[in-house]
């Protein structure tokens, strides 16, 4: 079970935005992750429990931040309810996407894990629900995945396969890297992994 610690920083201006302390695991329906964020000044800022089936698909998500919170799922395309900080008003929402994303590595890994991608394999087109940070507000986004590489490097623990992504947003055009082993993500845009306790779980 990876256990550890990501540093969150805006990517274009790299100011620190948050620390995400996390644990995942496969388990036998699929795969779950948990995180606690704090701000750089230390204080609880929000959550993130994710967990997907055997096919890479979210059968619950649920978020918290800055007082509002989302609960989602994999039905008629993603589904999800949005409650404010007060917790009288919830919106419902529904897109016909494959899954969520938003700034948690735990997204990368998810999409990942739903694309199942080879060297071989052309970019793949995936359409996403974003949740933005700070009131966790819903945009649908398309996103192309390809798998460049991939590489075993040898480590103290064994040998580490490390899988590089090229991932393009298509409204823009801009792209950039993601080095994923296993459950966890080793770099991206505004993604550190700054601590592991131990080795990250290899898919079947």
């Amino acid at each position: 079970m990876p256990r550890g610690r990501y540093s969150l920083h805006d990517p274009h201006d790299h100011t620190p935005l948050a620390e995400e302390h996390f644990h995942c695991a496969p388990g036998p329906s699929g795969w779950r992750y948990v995180s606690q964020l704090t701000t750089p000044s230390g204080d609880h800022s929000g959550s993130v429990d994710l967990a997907l089936d055997e096919l890479g698909r979210p059968i619950r998500l649920e978020l918290h931040a800055a007082s509002w919170q989302v609960r989602g799922a994999a039905l008629d395309g993603v589904t999800w309810v949005r409650t404010d900080p007060t917790g009288t008003e919830a919106t419902e929402g529904n897109v016909q996407a494959h899954a969520f994303t938003g700034t948690s590595p735990a997204f990368l890994i998810a999409t990942a894990r739903l694309l199942r991608l080879t060297p071989s394999t052309a970019a793949t087109r995936v359409r996403l629900v974003a949740f933005t940070d700070p009131v966790l507000a819903p945009r649908t986004l398309d996103q192309s995945w390809a798998l460049i590489s991939r590489e075993t490097h040898a480590t103290d623990n064994g040998p580490l396969a490390v899988d590089e992504y090229q991932v393009t947003a298509l409204d823009t055009g801009e792209q950039h890297a993601v080095h994923i082993s296993g459950d966890v993500v080793l770099a991206a845009p505004g993604i550190e992994l700054e601590h592991l306790e131990s080795p990250p779980s290899v898919f079947i």
